[in-house]
């Protein structure tokens, strides 16, 4: 009898921990570390079951409605623009065939877009992946210096490289 009691306690905690999951979103991050131990990361809002929101080509979008926020401990350089040291909004444009990434100086959360602010555009290499998912966002350290954020949606791969000054 206690038996039954504790797996019936313990599949009601799951039911509830399950049914508060899918009420919000959560924020996940992702970050990669350059040789000399500097670090650059991304925070960002991860969908929750049902309240996906759609991805528009040719129009300005963010995973789970927000901004998601780049921080780095080191001066940037991507496509040969520089990213000083600080925090930073960041937004995506989907297209066909290419992505743009786009980071932007305004980090004050609730406020909206605004282009006036953008600290550079960045286009993005993209591929098809045969697998679809989620939308997930990683950091690859590719060299010394070197760290490639990759951004998976649906069957859409993309991805930008940041070199440390």
């Amino acid at each position: 009898m206690v038996r039954q009691i504790t797996i019936c306690a313990v599949m009601l905690c799951g039911i509830q921990t399950f049914g508060n999951a899918q009420q919000a979103s959560t924020d996940s991050t992702t970050s990669c570390n350059f040789q000399d131990g500097k670090q650059i990361s991304v925070r960002y809002g991860t969908e929750s079951h049902g309240q996906k929101d759609e991805v528009k080509s040719g129009k300005i979008w963010t995973p789970a409605g927000q901004p998601m926020l780049l921080f780095t401990q080191t001066a940037l350089s991507v496509n040969d623009t520089d990213i000083p040291t600080g925090a930073y909004s960041l937004y995506f444009v989907p297209g066909k065939g290419h992505w743009v990434l786009i980071v932007n100086k305004d980090v004050d959360s609730g406020t909206k877009y605004n282009k006036s602010d953008d600290l550079m555009r960045i286009s993005m290499d993209t591929a098809e992946i045969s697998q679809p998912g989620d939308f997930n966002m990683v950091f690859g350290h590719m060299a010394p210096k070197q760290c490639n954020l990759r951004v998976y949606e649906g069957k859409n791969a993309a991805w930008a490289e940041f070199h440390e000054k």
